[in-house]
Parts: C-alpha cells; sequence; structure tokens
C-alpha cells in the first residue's frame, strides 16, 4: 500500500511502497477514506515531540473496516468507521473510572515479539499514535475506533477523529463549560473552531476568538464565536479583561505555546478554569504568578478533549446531521496523498483550518 513516511526530522514525507499486515484477534483492517492534517503531526514533523522512526504518520481518519480478527466484536466489515489515538483496554483503572484518553495499557499495541503491523523490506516501520492513517489502509486495535451511521460523509467525519472530538471535549467535558458562562479561545485552527462550536453548543453566552489571522477571527465567528479579539492590535489579556469587565470563567489554549498558556490563566476571573490544549514543545516550562492562585483559578490539561469516544463520536456525528456541528466549513482543501507536504506547508503558513487528505475510492 502507498503511504507517506517520516524518516527523518524537518524533512518532507516520502510517498512509499508499505507492508501492512492480517489483522490479529483483536484487531481491524480499514481503508483509510479520508485523513486531516493535524497540527500535532507536524510537531512530530518537526521533532518538537520525539517519535521513533520511521514512521508512517497520521491520527485523525475515518474509513470503511475490511477485515476483522477473530475475537473482534464492536466493529463488522461494510461498517463505516472514525479512528481515535486514544486506544484503550476497557479494564485499567482509568478506563474503569470513565477516563479512556487516560489509558496507556500495552494491550492495544502488539508485542515486541510479534511481527509488526507495518514493515518495509522486511524490516519493522512504526505505527504513528495506534493508527498511522497517512497510508491507504490501517491495521489498529478494535477500541481505536468506532461505527458510525453510514450517511455520514467520511471526508468529514475524519476531523471528529481528533481537531473536533478535543475541541469539543475539552469544553463539555474537560472543562464542563454551563449555558452562560463566559468563555475565550486562544487559536482559531482546527481544534480552536471546535472548541467555539462547543462552547456554543454547551450554551455559553459569551465566546471569544482570540487569533492573528483576520480570515480565521472571520471564521470564528460562523463557528459561534460572539466576540473576536486580534491579538495584532495589543495584548490579548488586556482586551478581554475590557470586553468582559473582568475576565471569563473558561478559557481554551489550542496553539501550544508559552506566551499564550501564560495569557489563558491570565484571562481568568476569579474561579476560573484555563485548559491547555495545545500540545506545548517538551522542555517548555510555563510561569504563572503564585498570587493569582488566591482568586481560586484553576489551569488544567485536556488530552483528546477527555473523550469517551465509543459514545462521543456517533454523537458528533449526529449533531453535524442535525446542523449544530460545523465542518464543511472547516475543511480549506481536499489534497491527495501525494499532495501531503503541501497540506504541511500550509499548516505552518497558519492561514488555513485544516486541509483533508482523501483517498480515491
Amino acid at each position: 500500500m502507498k503511504a507517506a513516511v517520516l524518516r527523518e526530522t524537518k524533512k518532507p514525507l516520502v510517498i512509499e511502497d508499505v507492508q501492512i499486515n492480517k489483522p490479529g484477534p483483536r484487531e481491524v483492517l480499514i481503508r483509510t477514506v479520508a485523513a486531516g492534517v493535524c497540527h500535532s503531526d507536524l510537531h512530530f514533523v518537526e521533532g518538537s515531540y520525539p517519535y521513533p522512526l520511521p514512521a508512517v504518520l497520521g491520527h485523525e481518519s475515518a474509513g470503511i473496516v475490511e477485515q476483522v480478527g477473530s475475537e473482534v466484536h464492536t466493529v463488522k466489515p461494510g461498517d463505516h468507521v472514525i479512528t481515535c489515538l486514544s486506544a484503550y483496554c476497557g479494564h485499567c483503572e482509568h478506563c474503569l473510572t470513565g477516563h479512556l484518553s487516560r489509558c496507556v495499557s500495552p494491550e492495544t499495541k502488539r508485542e515486541a515479539g510479534d511481527e509488526p503491523r507495518l514493515s518495509k523490506d522486511a524490516g519493522p516501520m512504526n505505527q504513528f499514535l495506534n493508527l498511522s492513517s497517512f497510508a491507504e489502509y490501517m491495521l489498529i486495535h478494535e477500541h481505536a475506533c468506532v461505527s458510525i451511521r453510514k450517511d455520514m460523509p467520511l471526508d468529514r467525519a475524519a476531523l471528529i477523529g481528533c481537531s473536533v472530538m478535543t475541541g469539543v471535549g475539552a469544553v463539555i467535558h474537560t472543562s464542563s463549560v454551563k449555558a452562560g458562562e463566559t468563555v475565550a479561545v486562544i487559536g482559531c485552527g482546527g481544534v480552536g473552531l471546535a472548541a467555539i462550536n462547543g462552547a456554543a453548543i454547551a450554551g455559553a453566552g459569551r465566546i471569544i476568538a482570540i487569533d492573528m489571522q483576520g480570515s480565521k477571527l472571520n471564521l470564528a465567528k460562523q463557528f459561534g464565536a460572539t466576540d473576536v479579539v486580534n491579538a495584532k492590535d495589543g495584548d490579548p489579556v488586556q482586551q478581554v479583561m475590557e470586553l468582559t469587565k473582568g475576565g471569563v470563567h473558561h478559557s481554551f489554549e489550542a496553539i501550544g505555546l508559552k506566551q499564550t498558556a501564560e495569557q489563558s490563566f491570565r484571562m481568568l476571573a476569579r474561579g476560573g478554569t484555563a485548559n491547555i490544549i495545545g500540545m506545548i514543545p517538551v522542555g517548555v516550562n510555563i510561569e504563572l504568578h503564585g498570587a493569582d492562585f488566591l482568586g481560586e483559578k484553576k489551569i488544567q490539561g485536556s488530552l483528546m478533549g477527555s473523550n469517551r469516544f465509543p459514545v462521543d463520536m456517533p454523537r458528533l456525528v449526529d449533531f453535524y446531521l442535525a446542523g449544530k456541528l460545523k465542518l464543511d466549513e472547516m475543511i480549506s482543501r481536499r489534497l491527495k496523498l501525494d499532495q501531503i507536504n503541501d497540506a504541511f506547508d500550509e499548516l505552518k503558513r497558519g492561514e488555513l483550518a485544516r486541509s483533508v487528505i482523501v483517498f480515491d475510492a
């Protein structure tokens, strides 16, 4: 099969022929239909997060089940599925307490002595985040995908697999935004737009979008932003404080920078919660004023929207088909697999919300 391989950081991906194994007892072979190009992939391309190479990248995807292992019970051949990097075992402490996204059990991967899921020239190829979806097929654990209704367009369903689940989940699950509360979202890429949309679905009274690109701020209004702040016009914290007369109940940092993470905490009202969704590079520390904690302000991380994806993703599909979740507006371009590096170049420029790689039917 054709796959986009990262062999060296800071270098373009290479389209190669890669061998894919047959499903083990609890594994699923999926024909990839669409895969979003996410900023998380770019972090690994640029080396800000280490990963064993060579690897087939991609982790935001949807497709159709081709084969299943002998012990698979959750999906069957012909099912349309969304994948999720939060593969879960189902019986560790995290899973049993309803925190599937925190599961780190090795059971969802093949053991060291087993044949690799992916290989090239008799050598193993590393699978990326349990998925490797920049490829014509994916071989994954059954608990890394969920079946969805077949009237859902799969190029839009792919976005639910990461950015939308991350953004909406951070609002609804991680921070539990309540109707009427005030929200600020820093960064209006795919994840930030999803957080804005999620805040609108949750009934937030005021949703402030913050970015440096005017085009993205205009897009944020379509997703439910009631106010926009262009960080080029001055300190965004001061602008938010003036708009709200004292700060927001919830802030969401969706970029992954030290400066914006610190800003997300500083723009809180008393009792407010800052949520770091963006991937801050390894080794970077953030600094907060200790006295601010006397105002009962909180800061916390959000991993993949604190999801319970087998339940959440089908519901998000329903939201889209009911007109509540905006996915059409998020897709900036549809590209072929051999254009993957063009998609990453666009991502670096920060001008587009989401490019989606679509595979031939």
